[in-house]
Parts: C-alpha cells; sequence; structure tokens
C-alpha cells in the first residue's frame, strides 16, 4: 500500500469505529500529521479524559497509553507498538516507592507522568513539565517531598521554586546528553535566537544557562506557544527533533534549528502508519491495568488535574 493509501484506509476505519489517534510532539511527521490531537504529555492526558472516542489509538510510548487508561477505563485504548518504552519510566519501580514510603509515613511523593501505573499508585501527585512548579509550590512546606523519576526537572524545580527536594537518579537519555556546552556554543552561533530548552535537559539548573537572557525553559508545548507569540524569526530547539514539524508548520517564515541532529527518540520513532493501521484493524495492543492499581493511579492524576 502507499502512503496514502495507508492514510485514507486510517481515516476510513477511525470514522467506522468510532476511533481517535492521540500523538505525541516526537513521534514521526506523518503520525502527527494524522492525529486528530497532537500534544505533549498533559495536554495528551486532559484529552484522553474528554474525548467521546470508543477506540483510542496512542501513538507514544508505552506509559503514555497507561495514563490514557488510567484516565478512560471505559474506553479501548490501543498502542501501535508493544515494548516501545521509555528511560525514564523504567528507572523506578512502584516497589521502590512503597518502601520509600515505609520509611517516611509523613512524606508526600512527588511523580513526574513519565511513570508507569504502578509507580503512579504509589504517588501522591503527579505533574508534568508544564505545571511541575505549581505543583510543587502547592505542597505543604514543612513536608519530605519525594521527585521522581527525573532529575533534572527536579534540579531546576528546586532552583526555580526554592524548595528543598529529594531527587530520584533517573532521566530521559535524550536530554540528559544536552549540556549546557552545546546550549552555549548554539548561542555564539545563533546570537540572535531565542534557545527553547526541556526542563529534563542535563543543563537545565545550570547558573550560564538560566543566567542567559535568550534562554527559556519550556514544556514542549510551551516551546509551541512561545514560538507563535515571539517576534523573533529564530529558534535553536532544545529537545527532541520530531517537535520540529509541528513548530515548521504552525510558524512559516521563521527558522528552527535543533540543538543536535541526533537528539531522537527512538522509542517514539518505532510509531509507524503501518503499525496505526495494523493497531485500528485488528484492534490489538489493547493497554490493560488491574483495576486495583488504575483506581489508586487515577488519584494523583487527579489532584494534578485540579492543580493544573
Amino acid at each position: 500500500m502507499t502512503t496514502r493509501e495507508i492514510t485514507d484506509r486510517i481515516r476510513q476505519l477511525k470514522e467506522e469505529k468510532h476511533a481517535v489517534i492521540l500523538a505525541h510532539y516526537y513521534t514521526r511527521p506523518e503520525i502527527q500529521d494524522i492525529a486528530d490531537y497532537l500534544g505533549d504529555s498533559l495536554g495528551l492526558s486532559q484529552e484522553a479524559g474528554k474525548t467521546d472516542a470508543e477506540i483510542i489509538v496512542f501513538c507514544g510510548v508505552h506509559f503514555m497509553a497507561e495514563t490514557a487508561a488510567i484516565i478512560s477505563p471505559e474506553k479501548k485504548v490501543l498502542i501501535p507498538v508493544l515494548g516501545a518504552g521509555c528511560s525514564l519510566a523504567e528507572s523506578i519501580t512502584g516497589e521502590d516507592l512503597r518502601q520509600w514510603k515505609e520509611t517516611h509515613p509523613d512524606g508526600i511523593v512527588v511523580s513526574y507522568v513519565n511513570t508507569t501505573a504502578d509507580v503512579k499508585a504509589w504517588t501522591d501527585v503527579c505533574c508534568t513539565s508544564a505545571n511541575a512548579l505549581k505543583v510543587v509550590e502547592s505542597l505543604p512546606k514543612d513536608k519530605q517531598i519525594l521527585f521522581v523519576p527525573d532529575k533534572n526537572l527536579g534540579a531546576w524545580i528546586m532552583k526555580k521554586t526554592g524548595r528543598q527536594l529529594e531527587l530520584w537518579d533517573g532521566n530521559c537519555c535524550v536530554h540528559q546528553r544536552i549540556t549546557a556546552e552545546m546550549i552555549l556554543e548554539k548561542h555564539e552561533a545563533y546570537p540572535e535566537a531565542d534557545i527553547l530548552i526541556h526542563p529534563e535537559c542535563a543543563c537545565a539548573s545550570d547558573e550560564r544557562i538560566l543566567n542567559l537572557p535568550e534562554a527559556y525553559l519550556y514544556s514542549t508545548a510551551g516551546m509551541v506557544k512561545h514560538a507563535a507569540q515571539s517576534g523573533k524569526r529564530q529558534f535553536v530547539i532544545a529537545t527532541e527533533t520530531g517537535t520540529l514539524h509541528k513548530l515548521e508548520q504552525d510558524n512559516p517564515g521563521k527558522e528552527f534549528i535543533p540543538l543536535h541532529p541526533e537528539t531522537i527518540c527512538r522509542e517514539m520513532k518505532k510509531v509507524t502508519l503501518e503499525k496505526v493501521l495494523e493497531a485500528l484493524e485488528k484492534e490489538q495492543h489493547l493497554v490493560e491495568i488491574p483495576e486495583d492499581i488504575r483506581k489508586k493511579a487515577l488519584l494523583p492524576i487527579e489532584r494534578m488535574m485540579k492543580i493544573s
């Protein structure tokens, strides 16, 4: 089948089966183009909760599809590729949190939404990179807080809020490779450009970056909004390169420069049009979560939504 035939068949099946396709900014351009909703973790979580579709095809990695299944248990949530994982989500388990809570009974666990359902079940409140500051600032100042699993995002939150957090030693293998030296080198090469940086990056709490007037730390959705509203014509993008597709589509005439061409999440790129079509045709790779885990995991997500 040609690409056109595949996309036409996907659209036909979506209508027949009352299905919706949700896709993350880091997926392939052709996947973004067929999505009914394109977003980052927070936006996708919200959309999964409010769609009236009977089937959700979640184009992303597994923990994201789990989040949709937690929020919408009455819907079929399908993931096109089994085994599409995440180094960040895989750096911690629910058992790790159970043990921490056993020794810190009054402590609060804040989990980045990039975690498994099992981890969320032991979490007090979730957050995303878009709302992490607001979530942490809402918590009692006299409580010990464990932030999991992204140490880079956690360090940035501490810098911005002045709150003391215990940080889990996890990271995104893509953003971990982005250093302050890489940012400064690009700033020298493109002195007029705004530099948009994801707070998962290793350099997110580096004073050299925080003091750089042209540098802005944003969630992916925040980058999209900044680029649309800015009068600048040139932007360096320090996150996964898939984001450039949306930025370029929304902003003709503006230039978007990847910090490094190999800033790529290979797991996200596993999702292809052929895999999406197969998932819809066969209604395969259903994401299922035991009900006791799902109910526990839903609570910290709901708390996050209220704060957001």
